[in-house]
């Protein structure tokens, strides 16, 4: 009698262990789901704006001229128009030099400097004044190659450096000895060149200028959104603890390359890893059965070699072709508790 016991709790405890097999389900009870575009939260968005560039001699003005011949041939003659300078290299290099020209404005001072945007090529204008130094600043990091100035007589110029390691700055330090006078000043450094238009009066002077760089804020903006998307291309879903996800499924049906190797959920969403190469080759669509048993249309997406799918399901297909299709099945095995694996139900 005991034998018998012991036999009977050790066949419960292997029947409590054992997985349920589904009932063979109906393929066209299947719905196939609807996939939708993974939108990555990315950090930024970059836009380029497309800047038409002016070229010498570009659509120049073109005339024709057709002429029928006496033996009914025809000729076209074209004359091109080339127009003179309007203005002389005098006023053309005035007129260069005045558009170029930045001048302070109030929007961009920030506390006492005034900070402009860097571009190639502009002229900065600085105001001085006798009895006080006027500070040109450098980007931090950037380090002083030479410093030019037209006037050096009548103009004080000498540099320093603030700082130290990766946060040191080059610092450009101009005086004028009289009001009423001008120059230009050049700074060459490792990273760029910089033209400033020197002018001194008596009214009032800039205490420091500095620059901010749009093509650096780009170039990082840039860099920080490809680690993004390196960051999340690693990535499946944020959050996920392995404490939390369910392995029980099963795969049964065909064994195509691109059948999924592992799929499991976390209790919110399915997730179906396919082989790496799954990208050279046609993805399968799916199709799901709802936990209810009735077809069910749901949302999954494509993340990586991943498929993802909104809710979770009680089978699911893939299918590639038409007439003679492959099809993989997923499915999740439920267990029984131990009384109900004992005596039915």
């Amino acid at each position: 009698m005991l034998r018998i016991l012991l036999a009977t709790s050790a066949l419960a405890l292997t029947t409590a262990c054992a997985t349920t097999e589904l009932e063979p389900i109906d393929p066209a009870a299947f719905v196939a789901a609807t996939p939708v575009e993974d939108r990555a939260d990315y950090p930024v968005e970059i836009v380029e704006t497309a800047v038409a560039l002016p070229l010498p001699g570009q659509m120049m003005p073109i005339g024709a001229r057709v002429t029928t011949n006496p033996d009914g041939s025809v000729t076209r003659t074209y004359t091109r128009t080339v127009s003179a300078p309007s203005v002389s290299p005098a006023e053309a290099i005035r007129q260069g030099r005045t558009s170029a020209l930045i001048e302070p404005s109030v929007d961009g001072y920030v506390n006492a400097i005034q900070v402009y945007p860097y571009t190639e090529g502009a002229l900065y204008r600085l105001y001085a004044s006798p009895g006080q130094v006027s500070d040109i600043a450098l980007q931090p990091g950037e380090e002083l190659v030479s410093v030019s100035a037209g006037d050096t007589v009548r103009w004080v110029v000498g540099d320093t450096i603030s700082g130290s390691g990766a946060t040191a700055r080059a610092h450009v330090l101009v005086k004028p000895i009289s009001s009423g006078i001008r120059t230009n000043l050049m700074i060459a450094t490792d990273r760029r060149t910089y033209h400033l238009e020197l002018e001194s009066t008596e009214g009032g002077y800039m205490a420091a200028l500095s620059w901010r760089y749009p093509a650096d804020e780009l170039a990082g903006l840039t860099a920080r959104n490809e680690r993004a998307i390196a960051r999340d291309a690693g990535s499946i879903e944020r959050g996920l603890t392995l404490e939390g996800l369910n392995f029980d499924y099963r795969l049964s049906g065909d064994s195509p390359d691109w059948k999924p190797v592992r799929v499991f959920d976390d209790g919110r969403q399915v997730f179906i890893q396919m082989p790496e190469d799954i990208a050279t080759t046609d993805m399968p669509p799916l199709f799901v059965l709802g936990a209810d048993g009735d077809a069910e249309l749901v949302n999954y997406r494509v993340r990586g070699n991943y498929y993802v799918v909104d809710r979770l399901f009680r089978a699911a297909e893939l299918r590639l072709g038409e007439r003679n299709q492959t099809v993989v099945r997923i499915s999740r095995n439920e267990r029984r508790p131990p009384l109900a694996a004992i005596f039915g139900g």
